[in-house]
């Protein structure tokens, strides 16, 4: 294992099946017993403690006990379920485990693995993390053992072997001579723009050498902070002999961008991308080739044993602090990796403390690299105010305030009086080209409607299924190449990595950092002198307060908009918008009551059972969600054909992973209640309630979707005309 903990990884891995070795196992696997097997993990938690105590060996129980069912929380010895519980019930006698497991280390002989011997700042971190990857390693190995054992029993029986090919196809040098190769052919030193990029580039890459840690990358939008990223992920990689890199994105409307150009940069085999609307079906490719290599990637999906993963931060942070098998399998291979964060400042509010203590220990105990990657780098060093911030964050950017002085094409005016939606969109009838961005999707829809008439009016939300959006933005950006009126109406969706150019954007408020973001929108290329940015107060609306998380983030923006009013999205604005979102709280009360509690519960859960390691996994887990509301998933028929050939396939599947993934693009996300009016109106049905209950539901009144705005579920108390007729 790549940190340390070779002796206890062993260890885990020769008592976690002991348990089969019980009569009751026995009989089960040869038929002669029940349908279900007899819990067997129990008896190899309970040795391990028996053998190394109540500290490495309760590491080594959670691991054990939970290998199939997942982390369990310590608990109480009465609550069945929970560690304690197990480690003090009774279990099936298992007897001759011994010749199997061979010789084990004495308790004496055990070293303290390497990632414990470096404390946290946060009480009891080490601890629960260094479990969390113990259990990883764990997990990755028996299923990889498992398959292999059935694979070679396919081989005995001379039948076809299709064991996935898994693993590193090519090795990081030659990825790193393709990506140059590319950026050699990009080389272009025409306009300014071109070669301040390039400059950043060589800048950037000649830190690659540089002892692995905690880095920044703070570079403007324009800046080419993409590829620079991914080619000093790479330059550091080899210098370093680290194994993979991750970039982690905060939005699935800019993932498959991000994947695409590396893709095209390196190659498809090495680039996996991981997230929910991704096509995993090899049935969609045509050759062979093609389809094999979509085999591995969705087995390479399940450990991240590949080269370079573009994933989400949801799917990612929400991994690190996962219960389940198969969330927490790939968490070991993050050791010795380069992980770069895109958008840093997008880490919630609510969750930030958990996120940087994870991020700190990858790069602290685990030899990773960890990049925090934005055009508006937040507050998030180690401070006299901020106590639990990062330690020892290089800059990898060249003078990132000459760097914004340089790309700077934009100015920024704030709108004093708040504006109603007939006046803005009189504003928005005037401009040939402008996108104006609000926060709220029903907002989006009704101010869309305003101006739907005039040449050019768009929509761009999460209220169209993806496959719509991503149709509806190519359809954009040709139409601002080709000179054409384009009017757009877009929720925040568009703001991080979206490459579209406007000469002027209306942006309702929000974030300093969303108003930054908002401005790279605006004259990108730098054809204008100036771009103009209007920032405005919507008017007061029933359904449209802000929520109370965007509205501290609002109020941070004002008081920094209110100070630098010169240049408010400029560095010294942006320091202090997040100084005063981060510092002048103070830890007490960040950690606490302002922010919900949520992260306050899982910090101050894993300091509780730190002396006993007594961790609750399954509690912490409940407790980690990014995004707080539940959304679910609504089946749009974008594509009728496709989509009623992919409900009908799901009568005659056992397992509907790849259709869902499929059904993924043409879906869209709304809150359960809504899902459930739509459901009790008629509006939608359940699809095979009786083999998925209601994980797949269908729209089945298509006049509630439109081709031009999406989704309507607010109306959903009428049939279609069809449907009346019936």
């Amino acid at each position: 294992m790549p940190f340390g903990a070779d002796e206890l990884g062993k260890i885990a891995g020769l008592l976690h099946d002991i348990g089969k070795m019980s009569v009751a196992f026995q009989d089960y696997i040869r038929g002669n017993g029940a349908t279900k097997g007899p819990d067997h993990a129990t008896a190899g938690a309970k040795e391990a403690v028996a053998l190394y105590g109540d500290h490495l060996g309760r590491m080594l129980a959670y691991c054990i006990a939970g290998h199939h069912s997942g982390l369990a929380d310590y608990g109480i010895e009465h609550n069945p379920g929970t560690l304690a519980h197990r480690l003090k019930k009774s279990v099936e006698v298992y007897t001759g485990w011994e010749i199997h497991a061979g010789a084990l280390s004495g308790r004496n002989a055990l070293a303290i693995p390497d990632p414990l011997k470096i404390k946290s700042q946060h009480e009891g971190f080490d601890r629960a993390f260094f479990i969390r990857m113990l259990f990883s390693a764990l997990v990755d190995a028996d299923f990889l053992a498992t398959e292999q054992f059935y694979a070679e029993a396919v081989r005995k029986a001379g039948e076809p072997d299709e064991t996935p090919r898994r693993g590193m196809t090519n090795s990081l040098e030659t990825l790193r001579s393709k990506l140059d190769a590319e950026l050699n052919g990009k080389a272009n030193t025409d306009t300014e723009v071109n070669k301040l990029r390039g400059h950043i580039l060589s800048h950037v890459r000649a830190q690659g050498s540089l002892t692995p840690g905690l880095f920044s990358l703070t570079v403007p939008t324009g800046g080419g902070k993409t590829l620079t990223s991914l080619a000093f992920a790479l330059d550091h990689a080899i210098a370093h002999g680290l194994d993979r890199i991750v970039y982690v994105i905060p939005y699935t409307s800019i993932i498959e961008q991000t994947a695409d150009v590396f893709r095209g940069a390196v190659g498809d085999e090495d680039v996996l991308e991981h997230h929910s609307a991704v096509e995993w079906d090899p049935h969609s490719i045509d050759d062979d080739e093609g389809r094999e290599g979509l085999k591995k990637l969705r087995h390479d999906a399940e450990n991240w044993d590949v080269r370079i993963i573009v994933t989400t931060s949801v799917q990612f942070f929400e991994s690190l602090f996962a219960a389940r098998t198969s969330a927490c399998r790939k968490l070991h291979n993050l050791a010795k990796s380069v992980i770069i964060l895109d958008e840093a400042q997008t880490i919630p509010l609510n969750l930030l403390m958990p996120c940087l203590a994870a991020v700190e220990t990858l790069a602290t105990s685990y030899g990773s690299s960890v990049v925090l990657c934005t055009a508006t780098q937040p507050a998030l060093s180690k401070s006299d105010d901020f106590k639990n911030g990062l330690e020892n964050v290089r800059e990898l950017s060249p003078n990132p305030q000459h760097l914004y002085t340089r790309l700077k094409r934009v100015r920024v005016n704030v709108v004093e009086e708040p504006i109603d939606d007939t006046t803005l969109a009189a504003q928005l009838r005037v401009e040939d080209q402008v996108l104006c961005i609000v926060n709220n999707r029903t907002y989006a829809r009704d101010l869309f409607g305003q101006i739907s008439d005039v040449p050019g009016a768009r929509h761009l939300t999460t209220l169209m299924c993806p496959l719509h959006r991503r149709a509806a933005l190519k359809e954009i950006r040709q139409d601002l190449k080709d000179g054409k009126p384009v009017r757009l109406i877009a929720t925040s969706l568009i703001e991080a990595g979206v490459d579209v150019d406007f000469p002027t954007v209306w942006r309702a408020e929000a974030g300093l950092d969303s108003i930054a973001q908002a401005a790279g929108r605006c004259n990108r290329e730098g054809k204008l002198v100036e771009g103009v940015v209007n920032v405005f107060r919507p008017f007061d609306v029933e359904g449209r307060k802000s929520p109370p998380a965007l509205q501290q983030l609002i109020d941070a923006s004002r008081d920094a908009l209110r100070h630098y009013g010169d240049d408010p999205i400029g560095l010294e604005a942006i320091r202090a918008y997040f100084k005063q979102l981060y510092w002048m709280k103070g830890d007490k009360e960040l950690d606490a009551a302002r922010l919900n509690n949520a992260h306050y519960s899982i910090m101050n859960n894993i300091r509780i059972g730190a002396g006993k390691f007594a961790f609750p996994f399954a509690e912490i887990a409940t407790a980690f969600r990014f995004i707080d509301d539940v959304m679910l998933p609504v089946i749009i028929r974008y594509d009728s054909k496709v989509v009623d050939d992919l409900v009908e396939s799901l009568k005659y599947v056992k397992r509907p992973g790849a259709i869902a993934r499929k059904l993924a693009l043409y879906s869209v996300p709304v809150p359960r209640d809504k899902r459930t009016a739509l459901i009790s109106s008629g509006a939608a049905r359940i699809v095979e309630p009786e083999k998925y209950d209601d994980q797949f539901v269908i729209l089945e009144n298509n006049d509630l979707y439109s081709s031009k705005s999406g989704l309507n579920w607010e109306d959903n108390t009428f049939r279609s005309i069809e449907n009346n007729l019936i």
